[in-house]
């Protein structure tokens, strides 16, 4: 037996309950999961149930229990007879409700999406349950509907295998596919294909989950079940809700009165009976990566839960990512596209303008920075509709560099990057936010900046001068629109932030690719096509004169996926070149960031499974005040993954037992590598 395990077992049995009652017939043992997300104590711990509590104690309640001195919470995963705890077993304190908030079918994907992330149940928990609410506790949820009709296959029969994946749906079967949707300006598009499949889902009388990037799809994809099923099939579940409406709505699953979600990030846990369909909507998208431990990822989630409930998947977007791909090359799901003549009658025109030979002959096409062939494609297109104008970056000048030397400009309290709020502002500090009124060039001395990057409010500034009869609209950070009308004006939007048009845009202009495929990042290009063509899929067909222009060099790979918008193909090679490199998805990576000695000490007692390869550790960049950070990755073939995490988690409960004080981070297949 290793010295990790001796010390692993040696904290658990010094931090169990304090003997206090003898088990017996009469009061069975309840396993609790203590809300403690110490890895050393990630394990369920026995408790009597006095008889009091017998009937309200049921597996999935709510409880509070002793745990180490302290009043604890705590879920009930089960009952059972007896405890195969040697000693004295504690009492439980309070049944907080006897609500069965845990399902069964919860508790075993929280389980294995811990081992998935190296992380603790209490960690997941915190994830998949939402806190209690009391009063919304007491209402009753309202009666499960009977089951819709099947749907008509609608716009699938586009698809080659459309029709007959909703009749697989319907008839109760578990086809997985990765969709790659059809661009369309028509408001609820890609939202009411994904509509007529949960309806199918339904109507074969079993449930549905559907997980969106953000709170606009979310509202599209209601609209579009509304239509197809009805108000009272479905909940919608976000974080903009307040918790009492949401706990109420979640409660209405839980008990079976509802028997679909659709829903952002935090739903993925969604406890919906009978699960029969799983679907995942831009899996791309950064929004689906969970930022608080274990960090998981939305795709990885319900792919977890469609292999341990045996239901159907549908993993869909504009874009392909190497992960969807990777799927279609192991087996696990099927495409589900279009003909190459469907894509043709769908997709805009697509044309790419370098970094410009002829920056246009026009003062005007000059001051807004535009290339002659985009200051002609939008002056056109604006006689018929909207354009849209997408720009990498928010704000107005992001990113200042010395006039003379082009050295960037940093602020000389902290280092961080100086950045300007508007054409009146003073350069401020991106980091800190302290002013630089008298900032002068380290390495030159001069005392003027220009512009690194140009962001959303300046192009909006420019283009108003270039286009002065035109309304210039923004949709960012500071302000998301949802929809614009069809009318002739000029929408400029960052990433994400793209406005749906009535009608569809007339034109798109794709500004400044430089800024997006030259990060510093593994799936920079992947990302950057993923973007370009969520923008250009709300642009009218190339038969109705919509076109599109990328800023862009036209070789580039991304570039000419969209021109022939072959996201499939790109994914391809894209997967093909990671696999040559040993690059995930086609590896599974792990990132052990925090202080050198603590990242030093983990990387020295960890039992790294076979083929295991340890890259670094070196400083991370961006590094601010306070103690510097260090971050070593570890990669494995996939067959190694559960080892490998079976190994970090091994490590981090040693750590935790020993109860070193700095913390390390440990995320396994992080969403940035760079």
């Amino acid at each position: 037996m290793s010295d990790q395990l001796q010390l692993i077992r040696a904290a658990v049995r010094k931090a169990r309950p304090k003997p206090a009652v003898e088990p017996s017939a009469e009061l069975p043992v309840a396993r609790v999961a203590v809300d403690v997300p110490l890895a050393h104590l990630d394990r369920p711990f026995d408790y009597l149930v006095p008889e009091g509590m017998a009937e309200q104690a049921v597996s999935g309640a709510r409880v509070r229990v002793r745990f180490a001195g302290q009043l604890v919470d705590g879920f009930i995963l089960e009952r059972a007879a007896e405890s195969e705890h040697p000693g004295r077993l504690s009492p439980l304190q309070r049944v907080v409700s006897p609500e069965p908030v845990l399902a069964p079918e919860i508790a075993e994907l929280a389980r294995a999406v811990a081992d998935r992330y190296a992380g603790t149940l209490a960690d997941v928990l915190r994830l998949a349950i939402p806190p209690r609410h009391a009063a919304a506790e007491a209402e009753p949820s309202p009666e499960p509907a009977d089951p819709p009709a099947p749907p008509e296959p609608g716009d699938w029969a586009r698809y080659e295998a459309g029709p007959q994946y909703l009749h697989a749906l319907a008839a109760g079967g578990a086809p997985r596919a990765v969709w790659t949707a059809l661009p369309g300006p028509a408001v609820g598009d890609w939202p009411v294909l994904v509509a007529l499949a949960v309806q199918a889902t339904l109507a074969g009388g079993r449930g549905a989950l559907v997980v969106v990037p953000d709170g606009r799809d979310v509202a599209r994809v209601s609209a579009a079940l509304d239509a197809a099923v009805g108000a009272g099939r479905y909940v919608a579940l976000t974080h903009e809700l307040g918790p009492a409406e949401r706990y109420r709505r979640w409660l209405a699953v839980r008990r079976g009165g509802v028997r679909a979600v659709v829903g952002t990030r935090a739903a993925m846990f969604a406890p919906v009976r009978d699960l029969g369909l799983v679907v995942v909507w831009d899996d791309g998208d950064d929004l689906h990566a969970e930022p608080r431990a274990p960090y998981p990822h939305v795709r990885e989630v319900l792919g977890l839960r469609a292999h341990l409930a045996g239901c159907a998947a549908l993993i869909g977007g504009f874009a392909r990512t190497a992960e969807g791909a990777r799927l279609l090359a192991s087996g696990w799901a099927r495409p589900l596209a279009a003909t190459r003549a469907e894509v043709r009658r769908a997709a805009p025109l697509v044309r790419a303008a370098g970094e410009d030979a002829e920056l246009a002959r026009d003062e005007a096409a000059r001051t807004a920075r535009l290339p002659s062939l985009a200051f002609r494609v939008a002056r056109e297109a604006l006689r018929h509709g909207p354009v849209l104008v997408q720009v990498p970056r928010r704000g107005y000048l992001p990113a200042l560099a010395c006039e003379r030397c082009r050295a960037l400009a940093r602020c000389p309290r902290c280092a961080g990057p100086l950045a300007l709020a508007s054409s009146h502002a003073v350069a401020h500090c991106r980091w800190c936010g302290k002013p630089a009124g008298g900032w002068r060039c380290p390495e030159c001395a001069w005392a003027r900046f220009r512009a690194q990057v140009v962001g959303a409010r300046r192009t909006a500034e420019e283009l108003g001068r270039a286009f002065p009869s035109v309304p210039v609209r923004t949709s960012g950070r500071d302000g998301v629109l949802a929809t614009v009308p069809g009318e002739p004006a000029l929408v400029i939007a960052t990433p994400g932030a793209e406005p749906v048009a009535a009608g569809g845009y007339a034109a798109a202009l794709l500004l400044d690719g430089w800024a997006l495929l030259g990060r510093p990042d593994l799936r920079a290009g992947e990302e950057t096509l993923r973007r370009w063509l969520n923008a250009a899929a709300l642009v009218r067909p190339a038969s109705e004169g919509g076109t599109v222009v990328v800023l862009a060099e036209p070789s580039l790979a991304p570039v000419q996926a969209l021109i022939r918008w072959d996201p499939a193909g790109y994914a391809e090679r894209e997967l093909a070149d990671r696999s040559a490199l040993g690059f995930p998805p086609a590896a599974r990576m792990a990132s052990v960031t925090g202080p050198r000695p603590a990242v030093d000490d983990l990387l020295a007692s960890v039992e790294l499974p076979e083929a295991a390869e340890v890259l670094g550790p070196v400083p991370l960049p961006g590094n601010r005040e306070g103690t510097p950070q260090e971050r070593a990755l570890i990669r494995v073939p996939p067959a190694r993954t559960r080892a490998l995490c079976g190994a970090l988690r091994a490590a981090l409960a040693a750590r935790s037992a020993r109860k070193d004080p700095d913390s390390v981070r440990v995320q396994v297949d992080p969403l940035e590598l760079v």
